[in-house]
């Protein structure tokens, strides 16, 4: 379980400081399936960075499973991330010299799955496993950023407008396949997005606006991705 309990968060210093989470608390039981709502400058993407550990916090605590990963230092949440934490951004943060199927390898080898092809060929790139991501479109790079992901067989899954990026046709074909993953392997997902339609794929969702929740809901029956609106 992961745990929220009244998180502060701000930017800046003396006059320019911008606090962006305002006490936020609430609950992400394992195998969940969240998704954070809100408009831009909410502060659900500040909030999935702190979370995911990613950034450090002003005040409250970020636990799991009882441990509160605030008080890590640098390196001790590097090495949580790097064995519990598959991320997938807006950014692609795919490396220029390396071809699809090694971007993707890089994230298999830190659970040692060898069975990262597979993902690659779920993700409709088997045909440009040998292509560096300058070769690719920007719906192609965010599909390596997501095999690389999942690849890596994460334990809590954070995603940030994981279908941004994507037509309609992918967006809806990515998200059954993770959906249909989380399932298989049980991990826990957390996914920042302003599409309503997505977030009727949760079980829950927690709504944002000016660094605080306004609420939090709960989808009676999960949809399929093919069953959202777009």
């Amino acid at each position: 379980m992961i745990k929220i309990t009244d998180v502060t968060k701000s930017y800046g210093e003396g006059e320019s400081k911008n606090q962006v989470l305002k006490g936020v608390s609430f609950e992400v039981e394992n195998n969940d399936y969240l998704v954070i709502l809100g408009a831009s400058g909410s502060g659900k993407s500040t909030l999935l960075n702190v979370m995911s550990g990613l950034e450090g916090l002003d005040s409250g605590s970020v636990s799991y499973d009882g441990e509160n990963i605030a008080d890590y230092n640098d390196a001790k949440r590097t090495s949580f991330r790097k064995d519990s934490v598959g991320f997938i951004f807006q950014q692609y943060y795919l490396l220029p010299n390396l071809t699809v199927a090694q971007n993707v390898r890089m994230g298999a080898e830190l659970s040692s799955n060898d069975d990262y092809m597979s993902i690659i060929d779920a993700v409709g790139l088997k045909d440009k496993c040998n292509k560096l991501p300058s070769q690719l479109s920007g719906g192609e790079q965010q599909r390596v950023s997501i095999a690389r992901a999942l690849a890596k067989k994460p334990k809590y899954l954070f995603m940030d407008e994981p279908t941004g990026a994507l037509d309609e046709e992918t967006g809806r074909s990515i998200l059954d396949y993770i959906s249909k993953l989380q399932k298989k392997q049980e991990f826990t997902i957390v996914m920042v997005t302003h599409n309503a339609n997505i977030a009727d794929m949760a079980k829950r969702i927690i709504h944002m606006n000016s660094g605080k929740i306004t609420s939090i809901t709960q989808n009676a029956q999960q949809k399929t991705a093919y069953e959202i609106g777009w």
